[in-house]
């Protein structure tokens, strides 16, 4: 059923690629690679502020030109049903900006079509409208409050500004201040846009600033304290990193900048101009185009990828490994961040996903970093002090409902999820999560002694097995979707000690991944899951999603199955076509915004084969 040679050989073949790949500082640099947002705003800033690089905004415009489809749109995913409107919207304009292609042109005509018929601009996403009302295309909503109270509300008011996930705070607090001071910057093309309402007699472009409950709610409160307007400054400026970016995000270094503008910075300003050579040094080159990484993504590659390597049986005294560890050492935070707002007495320790994030650590990247450290430090008492300061910070993460969320702890109060806001639940809240949580367990059971007889470990596999889904599934918020959440669950489950052979809930979630497998003996699920948020088959594989479901059902079963026996051969088969290669398989907003990690065909597959190999032959 399995060829051992085979998994030997592809196993040192895929070890040997990726040494190939480590940079001089011992980091290892994938792109990560979004939707033409990105590329919107950047384009965008660089015509307002008339950036003397054309080379660059033709890249730009050339990239965004690259991703339109035959139909005039732009989608977020391959296989998404029709264009997405908030995505083409954002093309559009860009593009309209750039004056590269004439807007009668067959290719505008068609896009303009598309979102006419689709509702117009009013009917676009949040952060598309503000992209829409910075640039003076639609105008700011005329609501009776002052959006200030968001982030300065009154102590007895039941939304508070930390309630808000990290997420939302850092891109909310710049929208404010720019709504608050009704400020945009024209362009000749704004009046030409502004025609695409869908209705022209409408003015409505906000609903859910509109929405009677929601003025009801904010019109009882007080007038927000004469300091908003420093508050709101002050915020900004605190969380702006070494390269100019707002939280190492270029949307929100993006809306920083109108925000900073509306209270008062001259356009040339030094921090205005640092900021969009920020968003430019996010370019990354996939070898065919250039394009804005929303936030780069070292960290987690450097850490995934020494920790495949070493799974895979290099040695921890390597010098790659070592090159590698030095690199993640470096980049532990040993400053305070917004986190602390909810864990006073926890003190830094935590890791975040771009190298130049110092303030905004997260949970799944600080386990990912310990684990490529964590047999280091067993012989270095300076690693063993930064393994212990992690463990420390992940475990104070841990919310109160026993799961672990990506960012700050306790930011998931669920009502603010039914806020009329489109995907509130995914923007404005923090949650536990199964794939978070999944991994932490697995990371816990692996590389430390708590057991399941911790309190803080069985309080987490309490909170998973009352979340898994009836036919036996897991929903993953961060990557694409039930196959990424089940993987995680299980696998966290199983490290913990949970017997395999006798727990209904591992034992439902090995026949659901099996009953979901292709003929070919791939596992492949459409980023539609995450809209529908239900399991939805993409109809043929990944090389990604087959390998998280190799890894879920090895971690589950004591002799290789057929199923991963199939899933194996799958891996091990000799042409992967462009689209089992590349599709996107990380999510950060359902429906928007989806990731293709250029790193993920490389790591996981090898994690699926070394504990395939590991686990039914080294072992024996």
């Amino acid at each position: 059923m399995l060829d051992l040679e085979k998994i030997r050989n592809e196993i040192e073949r895929r070890c040997h690629d990726l040494l190939s790949f480590q940079q001089a500082d011992g980091s290892f640099r994938f792109c990560f690679e979004n939707p033409v947002t990105t590329d919107a705003y950047l384009l965008v800033l660089l015509v307002l502020w008339e950036w003397n690089d054309e080379p660059l905004k033709r890249k730009l415009a050339e990239r965004i030109l690259s991703k339109q489809e035959l139909d005039g749109t732009w989608k977020v995913y391959p296989d998404e049903k029709e264009g997405n409107l908030s995505v083409t919207i954002e093309a559009y304009v860009a593009l309209c900006y750039a004056g590269y292609l004439n807007i009668d042109s067959p290719r505008m005509k068609m896009a303009k079509e598309f979102i006419l018929h689709h509702g117009g601009l009013k009917k676009a996403s949040l952060l598309t409208r503000a992209f829409l009302s910075v640039n003076g295309v639609i105008p700011w909503p005329r609501i009776p409050f002052d959006p200030g109270l968001l982030i300065d509300p009154p102590s007895l008011s039941p939304i508070q500004f930390y309630d808000m996930s990290s997420y939302a705070r850092v891109h909310f607090v710049p929208l404010i201040a720019a709504m608050r001071n009704d400020f945009f910057i024209f362009h000749p093309c704004s009046q030409q846009l502004s025609a695409l309402t869908g209705d022209r007699n409408h003015e409505y472009y906000w609903p859910e600033l509109e929405n009677d409950s929601v003025i009801r709610f904010f019109s009882g409160l007080e007038d927000p304290s004469d300091s908003v307007h420093k508050k709101l400054e002050r915020y900004m400026l605190d969380r702006i990193e070494k390269d100019g970016t707002l939280l190492s995000y270029a949307s929100s270094t993006f809306y920083m900048i109108y925000g900073l503008l509306s209270l008062g910075y001259p356009k040339h300003s030094q921090i205005i101009l640092q900021a969009i050579h920020g968003i430019i040094s996010l370019l990354c080159n996939n070898g065919t185009h250039f394009f804005v990484q929303n936030s780069p993504s070292a960290v987690w590659d450097t850490s995934l990828l020494l920790y495949s390597l070493i799974e895979a049986g290099i040695s921890p005294a390597n010098h790659h490994i070592q090159k590698g560890v030095h690199f993640l050492l470096e980049q532990q935070h040993t400053k305070k961040g917004d986190w602390q707002v909810h864990c006073k007495e926890t003190a830094p320790g935590g890791w975040g996903f771009s190298e130049t994030n110092s303030i905004h650590p997260d949970t799944d990247d600080t386990q990912a970093a310990l684990r490529s450290i964590s047999i280091q430090a067993a012989f270095s008492p300076l690693t063993f002090h930064s393994w212990q300061e992690g463990i420390t910070w992940l475990l104070a993460m841990q919310n109160d409902d026993g799961g672990w969320p990506a960012f700050e702890k306790n930011t998931n109060k669920e009502w603010l999820g039914l806020l009329p806001v489109k995907n509130a639940s995914d923007a404005l809240i923090d949650p536990s999560n199964p794939d978070i949580t999944g991994r932490v367990l697995e990371f816990l059971g692996s590389y430390t002694t708590l057991t399941l007889k911790d309190p803080a470990v069985s309080r987490a596999v309490n909170w998973l097995k009352s979340h898994q889904g009836s036919d036996g599934s897991w929903y993953g918020r961060w990557g694409v979707c039930y196959i990424y959440g089940t993987w995680a669950a299980v696998t966290g489950l199983a490290s913990v000690g949970m017997q395999v052979n006798r727990e209904k809930c591992l034992i439902k979630a090995a026949r659901w991944l099996e009953s979901i497998q292709n003929t070919d003996g791939s596992w492949g699920e459409s980023c539609y899951s995450d809209e529908a948020k239900r399991y939805v088959p993409l109809g043929y594989g990944t090389v990604v999603q087959t390998a998280w479901a190799i890894d879920a059902l090895t971690s589950m079963s004591p002799q290789p199955t057929t199923a991963i026996a199939n899933g194996v051969n799958y891996l091990l088969s000799s042409y992967h076509d462009t689209s089992a290669l590349n599709y996107p398989t990380g999510s950060a907003l359902p429906g928007f915004f989806y990731v293709l990690y250029h790193s993920y065909s490389r790591i996981w597959p090898l994690n699926a084969l070394s504990h395939v190999f590991r686990k039914y032959f080294q072992s024996k």
